[in-house]
């Protein structure tokens, strides 16, 4: 039994490695297009290989001690959302990617004065991301509660960057790809907010054993 719960927390362990190389990339992702320096957009791109890899791994350890321990109670519930958090680990780690290959094309041109917020809506993401991993591993389901309240301020910037992007479009025809290229990365950004929204949902069922997606018992 011993070396069972060793195992849970091993598991544990790789799934918070594997959320610092997501969020890297989610870093990455956006630095690159501000800081207009395609070298990170290479890093990101490289890097989904080893999340990859990650990802089949956990998946591995976690099915392989629910089929030889049987699991009950809070042990299941805890591999159940491993299995859960790793897929939506692995899913941001795609959007990071996919907006790193957007802003290499966005580097081919000049960039859009004066920019949108587009660092800011990173910074609230990343901080998302960071809080629904450490409420994961600390199992603190008023953590997890705090990151879904967060998605709305994400919600609202992403929006200010759809209007404020539309406006310009309006005005220049010129700007309409290099517009709609961040459009798509604000996008990217906020799916993955919603990814830390699903990874919080999980730790709250984890700890309490109630299910508050749609945020019905928030």
């Amino acid at each position: 039994m011993r070396h069972f719960f060793e195992e849970l927390e091993g598991l544990r362990g790789k799934i918070c490695e594997m959320a610092a190389l997501v969020k890297s990339s989610i870093h990455k992702s956006v630095l690159c297009l501000t800081e207009r320096n395609p070298d990170l957009a290479e890093q990101v791109i490289r890097d989904e290989a080893v999340i990859n890899r990650l990802e089949i791994a956990i998946d591995e350890l976690a099915i392989r001690l629910v089929s030889l321990n049987q699991p009950v109670a809070s042990d299941m519930r805890l591999l159940v959302a491993a299995l859960k958090i790793n897929t939506d680990l692995e899913r941001m780690g795609d959007l990071a990617m996919n907006s790193a290959r957007r802003a290499l094309m966005l580097l081919e041109a000049p960039p859009i004065h004066p920019p949108v917020p587009m660092q800011a809506l990173s910074d609230l993401v990343e901080d998302m991301v960071d809080r629904s991993i450490k409420a994961f591993m600390e199992n603190d389901a008023d953590a997890a509660k705090n990151v879904l309240l967060a998605d709305d301020q994400v919600d609202r910037l992403r929006n200010e960057i759809y209007e404020n992007l539309s406006q310009r479009m309006e005005e220049q025809s010129g700007l309409v790809r290099r517009a709609l290229g961040n459009m798509f990365i604000a996008r990217n950004l906020e799916r993955i907010a919603d990814h830390a929204t699903n990874i919080s949902e999980d730790v709250i069922f984890l700890v309490r054993g109630v299910d508050v997606r749609h945020h019905s018992e928030v």
